[in-house]
């Protein structure tokens, strides 16, 4: 039986570092089956890596993806051993102002595909297999400004720590990775340049290569949460102390 990971939002900043360390840190798996819009990316990723990539171009707010994946695995019936949720998008502005296709596609990308991949992938998985769920600090308080980002990954979070007790007993760990900005695509998308946000631009940024690589040992370790970087860390302590209206007006963008 082959022993494979999967890796959603591949394409990209976060996603493909997850890639390179799954390659890089010896982690036991034969293939990684890695997932995103952009077939030219992941064939890239493929050209780079060699025959254990297996691109899978997907979007996975279409209709159908969910099929195309379930199908694929019940042909192949691999060994899952790692499952990265890394798909995702976010969006800063006034929600009255944002465009509502946008708003319900984020919540279908961010909580509904990633509910579903992780309900078919976890039928391959077994002991001492884990998942990562790409969370964010957004997930510990509401973010004025990017209300509908901030509620999925709260979600996020709250489906990690949920299903993580429900799998002890499997031996399966769940763990959700919640960093802060990093300097990847994710900020362009969505909309945050420099001089935009005066939050955003004097936060600490976080390395992505960091972040995937002590992300997925904390979640082969058996850990529930991870938070890099001390600040970040100290941002979730203050979270969970303080009143939501007193952190929001902290941390408003």
């Amino acid at each position: 039986m082959e022993k494979i990971a999967i890796v959603t939002g591949a394409s990209a900043g976060l996603g493909k570092e997850y890639v390179k360390h799954i390659i890089q840190g010896g982690y036991d798996v034969d293939r990684i089956w890695v997932i995103a819009r952009r077939a030219e990316r992941l064939a890239e990723l493929k050209e780079l890596y060699g025959d254990v990539i297996v691109p899978l171009p997907l979007d996975l707010t279409a209709h159908g993806s969910d099929e195309i994946i379930a199908e694929k695995l019940d042909a192949e019936r691999p060994d899952i051993r790692i499952l990265v949720n890394n798909a995702g998008f976010g969006t800063l502005g006034d929600f009255i102002n944002e465009d509502y296709s946008q708003q319900a596609k984020m919540v279908d990308l961010n909580c509904r595909a990633l509910t579903s991949v992780t309900n078919i992938a976890l039928k391959y998985m077994s002991e001492k297999s884990f998942v990562v769920n790409t969370c964010s600090i957004a997930s510990f308080a509401p973010n004025p400004r990017m209300t509908t980002y901030c509620s999925t990954k709260a979600y996020v979070l709250s489906f990690s720590k949920s299903l993580r007790f429900e799998l002890k007993s499997r031996k399966i760990n769940v763990c959700a990775i919640c960093p802060g900005p990093m300097d990847t695509e994710f900020l362009p998308v969505a909309g945050i340049e420099k001089g935009v946000s005066k939050t955003f631009d004097t936060l600490p940024r976080c390395n992505p290569d960091k972040v995937a690589g002590k992300g997925l040992k904390a979640a082969s370790k058996g850990k529930g949460v991870y938070t890099p970087g001390a600040f970040f860390k100290f941002y979730r302590f203050v979270a969970k102390i303080l009143p939501h209206s007193v952190v929001m007006n902290m941390s408003k963008t």
